[in-house]
């Protein structure tokens, strides 16, 4: 029977989040997975891997029980039991939103939630635990838009994190976002507060309702707007579905692929990179980090970037991979 770590909740009260545009909390529950080697040996300090969450989900969901597959704590005990990785402390934010996510990036719509990952989460992970509290001594992992909060806070705060980890994040957002727009457009039937509302009220959701949050909260997240009714500004006309071309274009602009020329240097520093997705990945996130990988190429950026045979949904096996990768890439 291998040693088990340890796992610790704790309250964060963020002053970021205290008044956001949505009204969600700003007193979060923060699950933080302590190596077994934590309590015997008080004098070693530990490196650290934040873990982001998808949409609709928060750190406490990477520790669900399920029947078939361990949680991300068991999962990290095993990799050490084996061998496969070294000991690290993980953390698990949680940035949900009342629109189902924050894309772990400041927006006047949703909050001010990468801020509150950088400028909150991290030091006081520093503060309260034996961290290496150094840029060589963090990395950042995630799956879907966990995936892309990864890779934008990597690109963006190079002297916070030292490594990154995506797994099918979102880019290329024509493939990743551009068909749910009808889906999205005939879901909000003309009213897209009335939707949110409805959505709320209603447990059981109609068939292409978390698509169309999704969308929504997108919208949030990319093209905020004060001066809008609802803070933000959809892609498209909402009574006849037409593009926004300006509203679009200021999507792009988040857009990982587009990115990589605006912060090359910043991944060029990485003591890695790792990007994967499943080749029948439903939201054609395969082909997103296929052409990042191009880009990436284009800019002399190391990085792994790896293909499994599966879809979007049920890969959390493949933390076995990222979790090994990023202890050897810390303890190098």
């Amino acid at each position: 029977m291998h040693q088990r770590g340890q796992m610790v909740i704790e309250q964060i009260t963020s002053e970021v989040l205290r008044g956001n545009a949505l009204n969600d909390p700003h007193t979060r529950e923060l699950f933080v997975y302590l190596p077994p080697s934590y309590e015997r040996e008080p004098k070693r300090r530990f490196p650290v891997v934040y873990c982001l969450t998808g949409f609709t989900g928060r750190g406490r969901m990477l520790l669900n029980t399920q029947a078939f597959s361990p949680n991300l704590a068991e999962r990290m005990d095993a990799l050490i039991a084996c061998g496969h990785a070294g000991e690290m402390i993980l953390v698990m934010p949680d940035c949900f939103t009342r629109l189902g996510g924050s894309q772990y990036i400041n927006s006047t719509a949703t909050g001010r939630y990468e801020d509150h990952l950088i400028k909150e989460i991290v030091p006081f992970v520093d503060r309260h635990f034996r961290t290496r509290a150094e840029v060589a001594g963090r990395a950042v992992v995630g799956k879907s838009s966990g995936g892309y909060g990864a890779l934008v806070n990597a690109m963006r705060h190079a002297d916070v994190f030292g490594a990154a980890a995506s797994h099918s994040g979102d880019c290329y957002f024509e493939y990743g976002y551009l068909p749910d727009f009808p889906k999205t457009f005939r879901a909000i039937a003309g009213d897209v507060g009335k939707f949110i509302e409805k959505f709320w009220s209603e447990e059981k959701k109609g068939k292409n309702d978390i698509i169309a949050l999704n969308i929504i909260a997108m919208s949030a997240c990319y093209s905020p707007d004060p001066s809008a009714p609802l803070g933000f500004r959809m892609p498209f006309d909402t009574t006849t579905g037409e593009i926004d071309n300006e509203v679009w274009g200021r999507w792009l602009t988040h857009d990982p692929v587009r990115m990589v020329e605006h912060h090359a240097e910043h991944l060029r520093s990485l003591k890695l990179l790792y990007l994967d997705a499943g080749t029948q990945d439903e939201f054609h996130l395969d082909t997103g980090a296929r052409i990042l990988a191009a880009r990436l190429r284009e800019h002399n950026v190391q990085f792994i970037h790896e293909e499994f045979d599966d879809g979007h949904m049920n890969t959390s096996y493949r933390y076995n991979r990222s979790l090994a990768l990023l202890s050897h890439a810390l303890e190098a």
